[in-house]
């Protein structure tokens, strides 16, 4: 009978063990987009306390116009799906050469993505009644869990992308350049249809048209679809001439992060704009590719590089709530450290200062709860596909609502039954392991 085992995590090991063939830039960049967007979310966040105790967010974007044009190169999502598909187009060509099932495949993507989503769920179904019943009011409780979450959305959209990957490979693999070509018309579509009239639910699909269209990008990638390096700036100037006549011409935001009041939103949902976005990142990154690639091969950029990519959930899932947990310490320090106005000198010249705070938090959080991306061996015998596809919509569902709504109501009440949505969907759908002694 087999076992249940956890190979102990070493980056050094896993760093002589790497395989030649390995391209390690697709890590690089994988780890570098995760912390670009833990900084962007910190520095966004813009928390501050008034002379009369209270707890504000300012939001950076509202009130500093001239940094919306450096969105363009911190929302760095883009980044992180062309990777997605990259790394996608690997797993599931190798699953189908062992004769690995779809179900058995995506069960195992799963259980990567979402077991280091459950602590941060469990946190927030017990903390946020608790929280209530000693007095802090739904209203603050709102606030902290939307801010907290927000990580959450990008889980959702991802665990979509990569339920269709084999799908989506199977496009690319028929038809190559022509599914870019009609991911980014049909990603145009919807949005005419749905700023036209007015129509924001409808814009919703282009979460998956948008963000699968950029997927499609990596396949491209790791197929050699776009070999040199002048074919990769023509798209990166395709995707730049693209951004500056949807900004300029048409009626986006010039922001690639969410703000209200400066032009159509381009996060919420997702619009063609940030499509663009990735043509204009992905062909970036990709003529860099050389020089990254000679700069991921020293030991030490790699080990940390490794080190990063094994413990990216948790970084992302938590350092929002490290965020939340930083300002709760300063409330009960009479706002220490958050009495500066925000966009001034003073603000920002303590940003480093800020940013080392919470990454020390967000460290320790990491070190507590990093095991759960490196989960036992799964010697199960492989589901039928039904069973992860419906984990994928129990999961993604909840996950949407408390990304955008939080966890408390704005009528006063603690959703508090929320958070525990995902968790029943993962036990109920066998991303959980029942114990041994059990089965």
């Amino acid at each position: 009978m087999s076992t249940t085992t956890r190979t102990p995590f070493s980056p050094a090991a896993l760093a002589d063990a790497t395989p030649a063939s390995r391209n390690r830039v697709v890590d690089l960049l994988r780890g570098a987009a995760i912390l670009v967007v833990c900084l962007g979310h910190w520095l966004m966040a813009a928390v501050y306390v008034d002379g009369d105790g209270g707890l504000h967010r300012a939001g950076l974007l509202g009130q500093a116009t001239w940094i919306h044009p450096v969105t363009w190169a911190l929302q760095v999502m883009p980044v992180f799906f062309l990777v997605g598909g990259y790394a996608n187009a690997i797993s599931w060509r190798a699953a189908r050469e062992r004769g690995t099932t779809y179900g058995g495949w995506l069960r195992a993507r799963l259980r990567r993505l979402v077991l280091p989503l459950l602590p941060l769920m469990l946190f927030w179904a017990v903390v946020a009644p608790a929280a209530h019943a000693l007095g802090v009011s739904a209203s603050t409780l709102r606030i902290a869990s939307m801010a907290s979450l927000v990580p959450t959305w990008f889980l959702a959209v991802y665990v979509l992308v990569v339920a269709i990957a084999p799908a989506t490979l199977a496009l690319w693999e028929r038809w190559g350049w022509w599914t870019v070509l009609a991911g980014t018309v049909l990603a145009g579509v919807v949005d005419a249809v749905s700023i036209s009239q007015d129509l924001l639910l409808v814009g919703f699909v282009n979460y998956v048209l948008v963000w699968g269209t950029v997927h499609q990008l990596g396949y491209a990638w790791r197929d050699g679809a776009l070999g040199s390096t002048a074919l990769r700036l023509g798209m990166a100037a395709v995707g730049l001439v693209g951004l500056l006549l949807l900004v300029n011409v048409g009626p986006y935001a010039v922001s690639m992060v969410g703000v209200n009041g400066h032009g159509v939103d381009n996060s919420y949902p997702a619009r063609v704009t940030l499509l663009f976005l990735g043509f204009l990142q992905a062909g970036v990154v990709m003529a860099l590719e050389p020089r990254l690639q000679r700069l991921v091969a020293h030991r030490r950029v790699w080990m940390a590089t490794i080190l990063v990519n094994a413990r990216i959930m948790t970084i992302y899932l938590w350092h929002l709530t490290a965020l939340t947990f930083v300002v709760a310490g300063s409330l009960a320090l009479d706002g220490l450290g958050l009495g500066l106005t925000p966009d001034t000198g003073a603000w920002w010249a303590t940003r480093p200062l800020w940013f080392a705070v919470l990454a020390l938090v967000t460290t320790v959080l990491v070190a507590l709860l990093g095991r759960f991306e490196q989960p036992a061996d799964d010697d199960r015998t492989a589901p039928h596909a039904a069973l992860p596809v419906l984990a994928v919509v129990a999961v993604c569902a909840p996950l949407a609502v408390m990304a955008d709504l939080g966890i408390a109501g704005t009528d006063g009440t603690v959703n508090w039954w929320l958070p525990w949505l995902p968790i029943v969907a993962a036990a109920a759908t066998g991303l959980l392991r029942r114990p041994r002694a059990l089965r």
